[in-house]
């Protein structure tokens, strides 16, 4: 009993339903295993966007490649085949939901997240992020999840 209460403190959240951000989470996941040229995470956007690819992407691999370098703390991410998510992971997600709509409570998930008291940049991108991915016709929908 006590491995399974142990299971779900570390994957609290069921992943969610929208593609957009089941897309993101995959990719996410990916790059945080495999680096942020991952082929796989890339091959996951052509297929999603097509040949307006590389916006989200890059947007993407700035994103991952900003938050290892400002973040204090380790951020903990489960496997790219894991149904449920870690509670960073949650976060982070929430995060690129709220970013256009409400950039503070965005910027404000940042900072705990990665336990510095400033990360305008980071949020900053974050937005850029989901901005794109609404362009391309997938926007950071949890409303559901």
């Amino acid at each position: 009993m006590q491995s399974t209460a142990t299971l779900a403190a570390a994957l609290p959240a069921m992943q969610p339903e929208d593609p957009g951000a089941r897309l993101m989470l995959f990719a996410m996941r990916q790059m945080g295993m495999h680096g942020i040229h991952d082929a796989c995470a890339a091959h996951a956007f052509v297929v999603a966007f097509g040949k307006n690819f590389r916006r989200p992407l890059v947007l993407l691999r700035a994103l991952m490649t900003e938050m290892a370098t400002v973040s204090q703390r380790p951020i903990p991410i489960a496997p790219w085949c894991c149904p449920r998510m870690t509670r960073a992971e949650e976060t982070l997600l929430a995060v690129l939901a709220r970013a256009g709509s409400n950039p503070e409570a965005a910027h404000l998930l940042l900072r705990d997240l990665c336990g510095v008291r400033d990360c305008a940049s980071l949020a900053f991108t974050a937005g850029a992020v989901a901005r794109a991915f609404a362009d391309q016709g997938l926007p950071l929908d949890l409303t559901g999840a």
